[in-house]
């Protein structure tokens, strides 16, 4: 169907945080920009609460995992109330519903995890005992792993959120992704940029996915022209190592890969929950065997961690 002669309703489905739609504002924008045609009344960001928003006071894990950030956006999807949805990658799963694919990925922004704290400069600033609050399984065992005479505790919320439990004292400092700070004007909160070879950020970090039925032709074809060919086969790689382990909000897991001089390099990272030990792996291959080389990465992980590693 011709951009120029659409008639119905976009509609673009998102999670309510600030950062969720600032996100969909990207995409809804990126369409506008690239069909002159299409008109802001044509396209509307349709807000939807997740169970993963509503439920707070509890791990991720002990609700079920990421599909709790997607399952109720997917089902829009699904029945024709939605045309897409705008995903922070590292929240989807990495196996979609029937009938449901990601359509492109937007170009990755900053890929590396920001530490913010009122009481120290870095990680390794902090006074022992320190309490750091994290989400995240992974930057929790990460922490638990460089510094050991840290305490780590759950830290939920949206970015927001996060800021001001660390203004009012609930911990000495916290973790959060980079790109999401640059996405919502408060990179200036960052105490420290931690690199990637300290910190190895969770699979997908920095990426923006854009969810579609695979039968509707006419918004896929309205997608394309968003679509960054280099982010898709990078977060290709990385989604194929967690797969292949079986990841999930339950496993402290990370990965990064990246293309240069035409080559595709992804390095990957499983950890105990404790911090205690962790196995790395890299590769290097063509970008073109970017999903087979992430399989191959997960499969020597799962493998040299054997049986029971994620729960000690």
């Amino acid at each position: 169907m011709p951009t120029d002669t659409r008639t119905d309703i976009i509609k673009i489905g998102t999670r309510g945080s600030p950062l969720a739609l600032a996100q969909a504002h990207m995409v809804r924008d990126g369409l506008l920009a690239s069909h002159p045609g299409l008109t802001g009344d044509q396209v509307e960001i349709v807000t939807m609460s997740t169970k993963g928003d509503r439920i707070l006071d509890r791990p991720l894990a002990d609700l079920g995992g990421k599909g709790l950030f997607t399952e109720e956006i997917e089902a829009g999807l699904l029945n024709g109330s939605l045309h897409m949805a705008v995903h922070s990658m590292k929240d989807l799963e990495t196996v979609l519903p029937d009938g449901l694919h990601l359509a492109c990925m937007l170009e990755r922004e900053d890929v590396r995890d920001a530490f913010l704290s009122p009481k120290a400069a870095s990680i390794s600033g902090l006074p022992a005992g320190s309490l750091v609050g994290t989400a995240s399984l992974r930057r929790q065992a990460q922490i638990r792993r460089m510094r050991p005479d840290l305490r780590v505790d759950i830290f939920r919320g949206n970015v927001q959120t996060r800021l001001k439990k660390l203004r009012d004292g609930v911990a000495d400092a916290t973790l959060l992704a980079m790109a999401g700070l640059r996405r919502l004007g408060l990179e200036r909160e960052a105490t420290q940029i931690i690199e990637t070879d300290q910190m190895l950020p969770a699979v997908s970090q920095g990426a923006i996915g854009i969810e579609t039925r695979i039968d509707d032709e006419a918004t896929n074809a309205l997608l394309a022209p968003l679509a960054h060919a280099e982010t898709m086969t990078c977060v290709t790689a990385e989604r194929a190592m967690l797969a292949m382990l079986d990841g999930s909000c339950r496993t402290p897991i990370a990965g990064l890969a990246r293309i240069k001089d035409g080559q595709l390099t992804l390095r990957g990272e499983v950890l105990r929950p404790d911090g205690s030990e962790a196995f790395t792996t890299e590769r290097t291959g063509l970008p073109s065997d970017a999903a087979a080389m992430g399989a191959d990465a997960g499969e020597e992980l799962k493998r040299r961690a054997g049986p029971g590693f994620f729960d000690g």
